[in-house]
Formats: C-alpha cells, sequence, structure tokens
C-alpha cells in the first residue's frame, strides 16, 4: 500500500453512528492479513500486513487546536476515506465537508461506503428524502473546478443493515477494496481462521477433560487411603477442580457481539491461556505446572511447537522444584519436551531429556511398565530422525517385549511396535524384511478393528510405502486407495490425515506413469492442506514439493523449479534455518538447478544442506552422505570428475555405515561413482558400478532416477565404443 500516507483510511461519520464508527475503528486496526497476500503488489501498492493506522476524529482530535487544520491534514494523509452511511450522516454538514475535502485531493475512488442506517437512492423521492443514508457530496461525482456536478456516482458499499451483509461480511468487503485484493480470498482464510481449527478446540478441551478424569479418579481411590494419601488426593483434586475452571474460562469470548465466539480460533485460545498460566496460579504451583505440560503438549499436537517448547520447559522447572527430581509428573514433562524437541530437531537434547524420563520412569516402575514402553518408542523416534537407525532398531525391540508381556499378541501397542520395526527395516533398506513386520502389523490390526479404524487404515499405508519400495505398485495401490477410503468415513471431507492419503496414493500413480491423475491428487492435498492449516505451514511446503516433483517429471522443469522455490521458502519461515526438511527441499531444488546448469546456485544450496545435515545429525548419517553424492554430481556437471569420485566414494562409505548394500541411496553412491569413473576414461572400473546399481534405482522415491542411470549406461557404453550395448538402455 502506498506509503506516502500516515494513515490507512479516515473514517467519516456522524457521531449517533459512534457505536459504529468505534467497532469498524477496532475491526480494521486488529485484522491480521493473509500472509500469502502481503507484500502483493496492487494497484495501491504493496499490500501490507496490518491496515493500522486508521483516523477517527474522537480518538484523533482530543487534543487538536484546530479542528479545520487537523482534519484537512489527516484526510491529505489518508489512504482511503470510509463514510459511514445513515439518514444523521446524510444530514452532517460535517461529514459532508470531509467528503468534499477528500474528492478535492483527486481520491474519489477511494472512497468506501458503509451502510448502516436508511435508504440509498431515497432523496430522489420527497416523500421519503428523509431516509437517504448517502449524503449529497457523495452522491454526486466532482468537477474539474473542485465544485460537484449534477452527475450521479455510483459509491462502493458494504450494507450492514439487518438481513444484508454481515459484521464479517462488511469488514472484509471493505479491506478487499481497500488491499485491492480478491474478496473470496479474505473469505477463504476467514473461513480457514473461524472454521478449521475449531477441532482443535475439541483436542484442547478434551486434553483438559482427560486430566480432570485422570485426576479426579485418583482423588476418589486416594479416600481410601490413610491420612497421607488423602491430603495428596485433596490436593488433586483441588488441581482437577482448577483445571477444568481454567479450561473453561478460555473459551469464553471477550466481545459477546461477535456471534457466540464463532470467530475465535484455537491457536487463539491457547495463546490467551498461555499468557494467563504465568499470571494466575501464582501460589498454587503444581496446578500451573500441569496446565503448563497440557497446553504444551497441545501446541505439539497442532504443528505450533516455537509456543510448545518454552511452555513444556516451564513446566518441567516448576514440577521439579515443587515435586523434586523423581516424580511421576517431572517424567511425564521430561518426555512430552523430548518429544517436542524432536519435532524441531533439536535431537541431542530430545535424546537427553527421554533419557532422563526413562531412568525415572524404570526407577518408578522397573523395566516392564507402559510408561517405560512409549519412552522407548520416542526415544527410536529421535534415533530414527538422526539416521541412527541400528540405534533404534533394539528400543523398538525392548518397547515390543514390553508390549507383548503385558498385553500378549493382539493388542493395538504391540501392532504399532512391530509397524515401527518394519519401518526401521525399511529405512535401512530391506524392505523385504520390512514387508514381513508391516503385514504382522496389518493382521493384528484386522483382528481389533475388522471393518474402519484409524489404526487399521496407518497400517495399511505402511504397508503400501514398502511395497511400493519393492517396485510393487499394483499391491500398494489398493492399500492406499483403502486407507484412503477409511479416512474419509471417519473424517469427513477435510483432514490433514485425508491430505496425506491423497499424497500416498499420488505417489503409485506416478509410480505407474500417471502422472495426470498424481498431480490432481497432490493439488487436492494441497488445497486440503491449505483450507485447513493456512497458507503457510509445514505440510503446505511439503505439497508444493510434490506437486514440483510431478511437474518435473512431466518436464515442465520452470514451474517445477518455481514451485519448489516456494516450498523451500515456506520451510525456512515455518521451521527456522537450521531444520532438517529445509536441508531436504534445498538439496531437492540444487538437484534440478544442476540440470539447468545453474551451478553457482545449486552450489550455494547443496553447502546450505549439508551444512545443517552435518550440525543436526553428525558427520557420519546417511542424510549427510546422500548431499555428498549431491555434491558429486554437481560436481559432474562442471567435469571435475576426480573431485566428483571424491565425493561419491566417501558418500558410499558413510551409507555402508548405516544402510544395506541395495538401499537406493548406495545404490546412487555407487551410479555417481561410475559416472565420474566414466569421465575419467575408466570404462571398465565404471561399468560394474553402473550396471549393477540400476536394479536399486527403481526403489527410489526420486522419479527420474532410473532414466538417470540408464542414460548414464549409454553414455558410457557410446564413449567405450559399445553401441550395441547403449541400445539396450536407450
Amino acid at each position: 500500500m502506498d506509503t506516502q500516507f500516515k494513515y490507512r483510511a479516515f473514517i467519516s461519520y456522524s457521531h449517533a453512528d459512534e457505536k459504529w464508527a468505534m467497532w469498524l475503528h477496532k475491526a480494521l486496526e486488529t485484522y491480521r492479513v493473509p500472509k500469502h497476500v502481503v507484500g502483493r503488489e496492487t494497484e495501491y501498492g504493496p499490500v501490507p500486513e496490518r491496515f493500522a493506522p486508521v483516523f477517527r476524529d474522537r480518538d484523533e482530535l482530543a487534543t487538536a487546536t484546530s479542528l479545520g487544520d487537523t482534519l484537512t491534514r489527516a484526510l491529505e494523509q489518508s489512504a482511503f476515506q470510509i463514510v459511514i452511511c445513515s439518514p444523521k450522516a446524510a444530514k452532517s454538514k460535517w461529514v459532508n465537508e470531509e467528503i468534499l475535502t477528500y474528492k478535492r485531493l483527486g481520491r474519489e475512488h477511494r472512497i468506501f461506503a458503509l451502510i448502516v442506517d436508511g435508504e440509498p437512492g431515497s432523496s430522489a423521492n420527497p416523500a421519503t428524502a428523509d431516509q437517504e443514508c448517502f449524503p449529497n457530496a457523495l452522491i454526486y461525482r466532482m468537477g474539474a473546478d473542485g465544485q460537484l456536478t449534477t452527475e450521479k456516482s455510483e459509491p462502493i458499499a458494504a450494507d450492514a443493515r439487518e438481513g444484508k451483509d454481515s459484521k464479517l461480511d462488511v469488514k472484509l468487503k471493505l479491506l478487499a477494496g481497500m488491499l485491492g485484493v480478491g474478496l473470496d480470498e479474505l473469505k477463504q482464510r476467514e473461513a480457514h481462521r473461524r472454521q478449521v481449527r475449531m477441532m482443535w478446540l475439541v483436542s484442547a478441551s478434551l486434553a483438559g477433560m482427560a486430566i480432570t478424569s485422570a485426576l479426579a479418579g485418583a482423588a476418589w481411590l486416594a479416600r481410601n487411603e490413610a491420612q497421607r494419601e488423602r491430603a495428596r488426593a485433596e490436593a488433586e483434586a483441588e488441581t482437577a477442580r482448577q483445571t477444568t475452571r481454567f479450561m473453561v474460562d478460555l473459551f469464553k469470548v471477550s466481545d459477546p457481539s461477535e456471534a457466540l465466539g464463532n470467530k475465535i480460533t484455537a491457536r487463539e485460545i491457547l495463546d490467551k491461556g498461555a499468557a494467563r498460566i504465568d499470571k494466575e496460579l501464582v501460589d498454587q504451583p503444581a496446578i500451573q505446572a500441569t496446565l503448563m505440560d497440557t497446553m504444551g503438549t497441545v501446541y505439539t499436537s497442532l504443528g505450533l511447537y516455537g509456543s510448545a517448547v518454552p511452555l513444556i520447559r516451564k513446566a518441567l522447572e516448576k514440577r521439579r522444584s515443587n515435586l523434586g527430581d523423581d516424580d511421576p509428573a517431572v517424567a511425564q514433562s521430561l518426555n512430552h519436551l523430548g518429544e517436542a524437541l524432536l519435532r524441531t530437531a533439536e535431537y541431542e537434547e530430545a535424546e537427553k531429556r527421554l533419557q532422563e524420563a526413562l531412568v525415572i520412569r524404570r526407577a518408578l516402575y522397573g523395566d516392564s511398565n507402559p510408561e517405560v514402553a512409549a519412552t522407548l518408542t520416542a526415544l527410536a523416534d529421535v534415533m530414527t530422525a538422526m539416521g541412527e537407525y541400528e540405534k533404534a532398531e533394539p528400543l523398538i525391540r525392548d518397547a515390543l517385549q514390553i508390549r507383548r508381556e503385558l498385553y500378549g499378541e493382539v493388542h493395538a501397542d504391540v501392532a504399532a511396535s512391530i509397524g515401527d520395526l518394519g519401518a526401521n527395516f525399511g529405512d535401512r533398506g530391506d524392505f523385504k524384511q520390512a514387508e514381513v513386520y508391516l503385514r504382522q502389523a496389518l493382521v493384528i490390526q484386522r483382528k481389533l478393528h475388522p471393518t474402519v479404524h484409524p489404526d487399521l487404515a496407518e497400517a495399511m499405508n505402511n504397508l503400501g510405502w514398502a511395497l511400493l519400495a519393492l517396485n510393487e505398485p499394483v499391491q500398494a495401490e489398493p492399500l492406499y486407495r483403502r486407507a484412503l477410503e477409511m479416512k474419509q468415513q471417519m473424517l469427513g471431507d477435510a483432514h490433514p490425515e485425508l491430505a496425506l492419503g491423497l499424497s500416498n496414493l499420488a505417489q503409485v500413480l506416478v509410480r505407474r506413469g500417471d502422472f495426470k491423475g498424481a498431480e490432481k491428487a497432490y493439488r487436492e492435498a494441497l488445497a486440503m492442506n491449505r483450507k485447513l492449516l493456512g497458507d503457510s505451514h509445514p505440510e503446505v511446503a511439503r505439497n508444493l514439493s510434490d506437486v514440483a516433483v510431478v511437474l518435473h517429471t512431466k518436464g515442465d522443469q520452470a514451474a517445477a523449479i518455481a514451485m519448489q522455490r516456494d516450498s523451500l521458502n515456506m520451510y525456512r519461515h515455518e521451521l527456522g534455518p537450521e531444520h532438517p526438511d529445509v536441508a531436504r527441499s534445498a538439496a531437492l531444488l540444487a538437484y534440478w538447478l544442476i540440470e539447468t546448469g545453474s551451478f553457482d546456485e545449486a552450489g550455494q544450496l547443496v553447502d546450505e544442506a549439508l551444512a545443517i545435515r552435518r550440525k543436526v545429525m553428525g558427520d557420519e548419517s546417511a542424510d549427510v552422505a546422500a548431499t555428498y553424492t549431491l555434491r558429486a554430481n554437481l560436481l559432474l556437471a562442471e567435469r571435475r570428475f576426480d573431485e566428483a569420485l571424491k565425493e561419491a566414494t566417501e558418500a558410499r562409505r558413510i551409507l555402508a555405515l548405516s544402510l544395506s548394500d541395495d538401499h537406493w541411496r548406495v545404490a546412487m553412491a555407487k551410479n555417481t561413482q561410475g559416472a565420474a569413473l566414466t569421465g575419467l576414461g575408466k570404462y571398465k572400473e565404471a561399468e560394474p558400478l553402473l550396471v549393477g546399481s540400476l536394479d536399486q534405482l527403481y526403489g527410489s522415491p526420486v522419479p527420474d532416477l532410473p532414466a538417470r542411470g540408464r542414460k548414464r549406461l549409454v553414455e558410457l557404453y557410446t564413449a567405450w565404443g559399445r553401441p550395441e550395448d547403449a541400445i539396450k538402455y536407450k
């Protein structure tokens, strides 16, 4: 928006309509412009983040010494004028003067109207003239001489009269006009704010209810214990009451005129609660810590990790101070903190916190306890995220053994651990063994849930993943489709899990060569997550990258690169500059830029990805090795074959530490070694590497790797003078 103006808008109104002016002033100044339109160039300049300040004379002129001078100066400094129209305003000398003054500045096209009473056009009939809501200065156009003409204008108006536009529609219509953006864009964003995250309100509410139930139950049991236990039960019951009251209070709306709370989002409620916790219940630290821990875990479930981590840290500090180091509640907060830190890629501290929780829980409960198994599983997740798959395996097996001892073979937690074990084998490239365990998990889930259940759908998805990696899209597709159908039955038409199911199905379609169908599915997932999660979110960034991969596979390099840039920038914004997802996105963009000859930018992205992965995962992780392979490909493109061979060889050495020899990442490193040897003229050494790696490349999630492998074999045999062999791979 034009930067020469001090005010975004000037509100002209009769003081009989002051309540409307006050509402409009607050509504405009507190409106948060959707992120995806901020900075967009429009006829009024770049779109601002907020529509503030807005001039309203009762607020701004309290100390003015010259009403005329101040009004004129404010009008000159306002990008727009909004006239609140009513019969009182139509008769107001000062409202008319303000409109005339603004029109004489040459800004007639920047005047917007808000009808709150009366009837536009009534002045044409003497019998109804007193109902006219438009001031005379608004009805007629301004002439070149600075005087009103007899030519009528058509004021741009929102209508707040009964049965017309709602307050929300009024606000959005005015903002859309003044921002220079489409009304539908703002409505879609507002619908997201009002409705989508309301499902998350349920999560927050249920969390509070769960705590209440658990604590109340503990209190009931304690009444049957000795006096010492009775005192503890009373404290826990008080915690339950205070927790319930606090959670219920979060749903109270500060402005009762705002449609009974329909415009309050879960995020706003949580932020409001988090701000209150520090100020309230200071004399009841146990309750305060319980609320902090609970709300921190809700933030984690919403993907709001930046808010989750500090809140859970405070809960942990308070619980340690109040309860000592060995209390179950301390272990709970340690576990929750470790899980949140896993999401922010702070793996070293996540592991430390979970190890602390494990020590406490083992001391309290022994080795065979569900809480111990849960912490072991979380630790395995950290190891997996770091690429330490071999370290993750015994943790998964220990959790599985505990759960089998506790529950037998047919139990949801047992199936989950068996599924974790299958995923671990898949992460290491042994998808045949992964398939064995994932089928076992699916069998158990089918016994537990013969028809429709989230765990059954998840088990189907996991098996589909392994089958797809084994190049069995025909077997994977029905599993993905059935899982998606279940989620639609359970979750309705829009849910992040449905978006994930669509993305899984799209992977199968890519493997089948149905790029049109894959793009459609990926775009549906993208649209769904944008509606549910907003225009900037890590899941939306992933969806953008998925669409980009299909575009690239279809041969539309320019569109793919542009979309991948958007994905990378979104990841950086949402997750910070040192997250593994940023590294992954940067590496993919670099891979494509190498193909276009943009070597300088590709090199910068490779360096960025490598620095992140080294810092987060250590120097000998599989992801670091994959980045060496990527750099080797860049060096190949620059015809620096000796350096490329060294990078690819180092990548293969590191990969051998954690992955099986037939993993697609190992195959990619081998293939790159072979290409470097071809460039050096060492054809005999290159051949077994290029031929031996080709089959494994078909199990890669990168669609164009097999074609690249065949191309390199053609280059080898052509350079070697063996055209008859080159023909086999064309």
